[in-house]
Parts: structure tokens; sequence; C-alpha cells
């Protein structure tokens, strides 16, 4: 058994990178983080797992991510989620089990609420819903509120390498897809949610209000005391190969 890759086409000519490992059901699927791609760690140990245990796996870029094709300045939470409807419609079949990372945990929740009868099970790594409007728009300096207003466009430093675009119209779009503080969240699966308590980026207390929110009873709620943002280390990725094993 190996990996297979390829591109899916998109109605604007933009191609959306693919991997792929046929097996088992139901299908495992990776939904990345902001800014991130399909080869990081976490993607890749279940990549790994999947080939050796025989379940069915996809990882996929988003638009302006990675090897997919596309401008990230001109990515939108709309885009993210359509991307990965059409992966979900169009290389999938059958249940599946989303496993979502930071922007991904919101992309995964959009997904669920889009194709319920197909999601049977989340898990949720640092999801960040509504990270746009609530956890980036917050902490924009002034000299960024200035380039977005002349601009429509402020490079945001960045820890994990150089700036990057955070634009206006990723900020605007992303309040209408806001999932939290209002109505529950009409997700009734079984959801599994890890945490780092030291997490610089997602609040622990941001993800515990997802769990929150979310209108099914069978979540479970993980906070990893001394974990950061990205649970990467070998015992954090135990972790996430067990709740998915667990789904």
């Amino acid at each position: 058994m190996s990996e297979i890759e390829g591109f899916l086409d998109r109605p604007d000519g933009s191609r959306l990178a693919w991997r792929l490992v046929e097996g088992a059901g139901p299908t495992v699927v990776w939904l990345g983080g902001f800014k991130s791609d399909m080869t990081g760690t976490k993607a890749e140990a279940l990549a790994d797992w999947a080939l050796a245990q025989g379940r069915a796996y996809v990882r996929f870029d988003y638009f302006g991510h990675g090897a997919s094709s596309g401008d990230f300045a001109e990515g939108t939470i709309t885009r993210w989620r359509e991307d990965a409807v059409a992966v979900l419609n169009e290389l999938t079949a059958g249940p599946l089990v989303l496993v979502g990372s930071s922007m991904g945990g919101w992309i995964a929740c959009l997904a669920a609420m889009a194709l319920p009868r197909r999601v049977a099970a989340m898990v949720l790594i640092a999801p960040a819903p509504d990270f746009t409007e609530k956890l980036m728009a917050p902490e924009i300096p002034p000299e960024g509120h200035a380039a977005l207003a002349a601009n429509g466009v402020w490079l945001r430093p960045s820890e994990y390498g150089d700036p990057y675009p955070i634009t206006r119209n990723l900020l605007e779009d992303g309040a209408r897809w806001s999932i939290l503080g209002g109505e529950p969240i009409p997700i009734q699966i079984p959801v599994r949610i890890l945490q780092g308590g030291e997490d610089p980026d997602v609040p622990w207390r941001h993800a515990l209000e997802l769990a929150q929110g979310l209108k099914g009873d069978d979540v479970v709620f993980t906070l990893i005391k001394d974990g950061d943002h990205r649970l990467s280390r070998p015992q954090d990725i135990a972790r996430l190969i067990a709740a998915v094993e667990e789904l």
C-alpha cells in the first residue's frame, strides 16, 4: 500500500494538491491550519498511521497554501471552506472523520455543518473558530489598522517565518462564518479536542468555548497543560492517533 497524489481542478482554474491512502473507512481527512500545509508533522504522522493500519486517509492544501495554486493573500474562510467541501465530495466516499488543526478546526466544523450526513466524528487540535474576529483582529496594532485602511492589507509578523499578509477581505469574510457566542453549534457527533495549556496562539479558554458551544454531548476536551500550539511532540502525536483510533 502506498500514498498517491494529484490535483483537484476547481471551477476557477485553480488546483488543489492532495495525497490519498486507500484503505478501510471511515476516511480520515486532515484539515490544516492557517498558512500551513499538508506536509507538517501531524499530517505526516497520520499518513504513516494510515499506511501501517490500512486505513483510508486524505490530506490536501487549501487555495494559496503549500503545493496548491493561488495567491495566499486572496484566500478567505469562504474559499477555504469551499475547498474542504470540494475535497470531501470529490475525493472521498462514505463516512468521514475530520481532523482539524487550528484554523482547520473551524473549517472542520463548517464542513460538518455543510455535510451532516457524512461527517461521523471530529478530532480538533487547538481549534480556532472565529479566529479572524476574536483572536486576530483584537491584536492588530495601530500601524496594522493604518495599513488595512490604506491598502487593504497588513503584513503580520510571525514567529514561524516571514511576515504574512492579513487582508481586510479575510477579516470581513471571516465574520460571516462566526459560530461562537450565539445559538448552539448544530453539530451532534463525537468530538475530541486536544488543546495546549501553553498555546500562545489559541488560548485554551477559546477552544473550551467551542467545546461548550457544540450541541452534541459526546464531546471530550483534553487540556495538555504544558502543550504549545503545534502539539507535535511524540507524546502529542500519540494522543492524536489515540483519539482518531477511538473514533
